[in-house]
């Protein structure tokens, strides 16, 4: 069987364990621990008891809409559905990067950029991150190859953030567009949607995943000024986002209060997690995302997943070649994260590691 000679050369992206529901405590993927809004459900009921045999609305307009009013957009052609964010990325990547041109993406940050690129047949280019977790002055830098430039924000996995005045220096700097990924933004302080409507070449991400608790849903969405979003839409599929999918994204945009609820609920139990593992004597690095990236000064973290693991806790054990290795814990309720902490407690205990007194 012949294959594209990228496709040939290309390591798939691994996604996080996904376990049967009800086996374990899930503190691996970043998925918002509490069900999404009533109103979200009933809209999903009612979806799915519609005209479902007919085709979905191609462009989601309901969508769009609800999206332009609640983030205070200038209107619905400001925005592009995809089912998931990692849709939205990959036509961002099909649309600005052809065969044998170049992105750009920080390290360690989200892999699947780097996937995108090599079923492209392109070329990526990662650049490590400074300490601490600082962007270098290369990542700015213009080339004549390079075509898009991806930055999440906040990061993964560390949850930190590059401030929005340093953003819009790079796009300054660039000549090609700059996506920033804001997967996890609701967790964060700020954000960049405002910049998009100053400068075209920069382009905000977003997911339903996160702060939404709609990760079974698939829904993600483009911020970018009307001509790019009319471009892109040339490049997706005819009927990307289901009926179903655009009910419920459309009746999680009117829950703003729910979000704002959730948020800062999730936020209390982040920095509650964060004190309690500085306290174990893990390294951890504020967090803006809803979750947190430790380390600990005696490594074992490849134990300490393991142990965990099997006592039905899953949490994501991440090595990054030529960086490092740690552990990442997604945000879960508090009684999952004190589930989770007595068991890295007991799994420290057994590995011969130091415990503060």
């Amino acid at each position: 069987m012949q294959y594209r000679p990228a496709l040939n050369k290309m390591k798939p992206y691994v996604p996080g364990e996904q376990p049967p529901p009800g086996k374990f405590i899930k503190l691996n993927t970043n998925e918002n621990p509490y069900p999404p809004p009533a109103e979200v459900v009933k809209a999903i009921q009612s979806a799915a008891t519609g005209p479902i045999n007919r085709y979905p609305d191609p462009m989601a307009t309901s969508f769009r809409r609800a999206a332009a009013n609640a983030l205070g957009l200038p209107g619905p052609e400001w925005v592009l559905a995809g089912n998931g964010s990692d849709e939205i990325l990959t036509l961002l990547v099909r649309g600005f990067v052809g065969e044998g041109e170049s992105l750009r993406l920080p390290y360690p940050s989200y892999i699947l950029y780097r996937t995108l690129a090599d079923i492209q047949g392109a070329n990526w280019e990662q650049v490590p991150f400074n300490e601490p977790w600082e962007l270098p002055q290369a990542f700015g830098q213009s080339r004549d190859d390079l075509k898009l430039v991806l930055l999440p924000n906040p990061n993964s996995p560390s949850g930190t953030v590059v401030p929005k005045q340093q953003i819009s220096a790079l796009a300054e700097s660039l000549d090609c567009p700059l996506v920033v990924d804001e997967a996890y933004a609701d967790f964060a302080q700020d954000n960049c949607l405002d910049l998009v409507q100053s400068n075209e070449r920069i382009l905000v991400t977003r997911t339903l995943s996160k702060s939404y608790g709609l990760a079974g849903i698939r829904f993600g969405f483009l911020v970018a000024q009307p001509h790019i979003v009319a471009e892109l839409t040339k490049i997706k599929d005819s009927y990307n986002c289901d009926a179903i999918s655009i009910a419920a994204a459309t009746a999680a945009m009117g829950c703003q209060d729910w979000l704002s609820d959730v948020v800062e609920k999730m936020n209390a139990t982040r920095k509650r997690m964060a004190d309690r593992l500085s306290a174990m004597g893990f390294a951890v690095t504020p967090s803006h995302a809803n979750f947190v990236w430790c380390q600990h000064p005696e490594g074992k973290h490849a134990e300490i997943h393991q142990y965990l693991k099997q006592s039905q806790i899953l949490i994501r054990y991440m090595d990054f070649p030529d960086w490092g290795d740690g552990l990442r814990i997604s945000v879960g309720t508090d009684e999952q994260i004190d589930a989770c902490l007595l068991m890295m407690e007991r799994a420290m205990q057994s590995l011969n590691m130091p415990l503060p007194a």
